[in-house]
């Protein structure tokens, strides 16, 4: 089948499958800072992939709905062609990041219930913060919406932090995006290490923020080929 790409972000290429399908391929690159620091890490996009599809088939056993289809290739998913919104919900469960140096919160601090925050995909800005009266003014989505995906990120912390908790690891925050299919609300994007803090029980990361603070990329990539091994035991 001829494929063509029709977008690129700084992780993944999209292509044109079929009428109602995309592929997305995802690159070895790997970012921070909104882009501003940049390197390439061996088979990143081969490792997220996998991660990404063995999450959400977990999600969808779970009847959460996914735009995942399956694999075109071990670097390629196939996926339900969406209308992306361009706001990143983050769901927080431990506090890290951003949040202990926007707000008077120490790092460590556990979040019950969890955080959930919307934030406007945009590079250029830093991607803000937003509330349902932001998304409301953008035309981004109805307050109803975001009461909708806020309990579907409740659901789907639930899943995760079981299924991480089965990994022998702590899961600090996440982040998801969705897209509408006919007005129907789906998980779109990717769900890798990129996309979530994990700490193993004793506080050592796991995630993108060792590439943050300046780890080697050989023990990146470490990191990254160990949460797939052993999430692809747990599953």
């Amino acid at each position: 089948m001829e494929t063509r790409k029709i977008g690129e972000g700084k992780t993944k290429e999209v292509y044109s499958y079929d009428a109602s399908h995309v592929l997305l391929k995802f690159k070895d690159s790997i970012t921070a800072g909104d882009g501003a620091k940049a390197d390439i890490l061996k088979d990143k996009g081969v490792i997220n992939a996998q991660t990404s599809a063995i999450i959400f088939r977990v999600l969808e056993r779970n009847n959460i709905k996914t735009h995942y289809v399956g694999m075109y290739d071990e670097r390629t998913m196939i996926a339900e062609k969406l209308s992306m919104i361009p706001v990143e919900v983050v769901l927080r469960n431990i506090a890290t990041g951003s949040i202990v140096k926007r707000l008077p919160i120490k790092e460590g601090e556990v979040f019950e219930p969890p955080i959930i925050e919307f934030f406007l995909k945009d590079d250029s800005r830093h991607d803000p913060m937003l509330n349902y009266y932001h998304m409301e003014f953008f035309k981004l989505m109805k307050k109803n919406e975001a009461e909708k995906i806020e309990s579907i990120m409740l659901k789907v912390n639930k899943i995760l932090l079981d299924l991480i908790n089965r990994m022998d690891f702590v899961l600090y925050d996440f982040k998801l995006e969705f897209g509408r299919n006919n007005n129907e609300l789906i998980i779109g994007d990717e769900i890798t290490l990129d996309s979530m803090r994990i700490r193993d029980k004793n506080g050592r990361i796991l995630d993108k923020d060792l590439y943050r603070k300046g780890y080697p990329l050989d023990i990146v990539a470490s990191s990254y080929r160990e949460f797939l091994d052993k999430l692809s035991k747990v599953v």
